[in-house]
């Protein structure tokens, strides 16, 4: 059973507060991942993984499970459900996209320190349409797409020196592995589905415009 906050932060000796309680549960629950390298949230992994099993408790009423990766230092809420905040099209291609080029730096031995992989433009401008048959977006939404993942602790951009060609990097984190699962490859399934049937009700050429309309809300709709 789940000590309150009030016990254990009087058990602290007056270190912590029930208000640090509260705020690393809120965190958990609203980024889904805290880790031990980065400098914005070491604090609230620290508090979490000291008192790990009052904040499984904390979260299993509301559905999300709390899981640990001891080896890269983090903790992940994962919604038990499966559901979370709706997701672009935009957004589950470039997830999946990172998550295979993750998996195929694990194979071949890239894994950097705390279990990053850094992705450069030009392989992921290859790896992108060969993967989901679309072209990769242009610099500035992928720049955008990839400040709106940085919500679910799979990825961080690095802004470039100024005498590097490429813009930014980006920095896959361990947790993707966690939070892109089997529930994302459904999502793009039907994403690929809604696409199939918009394309048979294309007909014999009138209306492109509302067609491409069309397009244009699915990859803007949520997974």
């Amino acid at each position: 059973m789940k000590r309150s906050w009030n016990i254990l932060a009087q058990q602290s000796g007056g270190a912590l507060s029930a208000q640090d309680f509260e705020r690393a549960a809120y965190r958990l629950v609203t980024e889904q991942v805290l880790s031990a390298s980065e400098r914005g949230s070491r604090v609230a992994y620290h508090l979490v993984e000291d008192h790990f099993e009052d904040f499984v408790a904390a979260l299993a009423p509301l559905g999300v499970r709390l899981e640990r990766n001891a080896h890269y230092r983090y903790l992940v809420a994962l919604p038990t459900h499966g559901e979370g905040t709706p997701v672009s099209l935009a957004e589950t291609l470039l997830l999946l996209v990172l998550r295979q080029r993750y998996d195929m730096a694990m194979r071949e031995g890239l894994i950097e320190d705390d279990g990053v992989v850094t992705v450069e433009l030009p392989d992921l401008q290859e790896a992108y349409p060969a993967l989901t048959g679309r072209a990769m977006p242009e610099v500035g939404v992928l720049r955008e797409l990839a400040r709106t993942l940085r919500r679910w602790g799979v990825c961080r951009l690095l802004e470039s020196e100024h005498d590097d060609p490429q813009p930014f990097h980006l920095q896959v984190r361990p947790a993707i592995v966690d939070i892109v699962g089997e529930q994302w490859l459904q999502r793009l399934d039907q994403h690929n589905l809604d696409d199939d049937e918009d394309s048979d009700t294309d007909g014999d050429g009138d209306g492109d415009g509302d067609s491409d309309a069309a397009h244009a809300e699915d990859d803007d709709a949520a997974a």
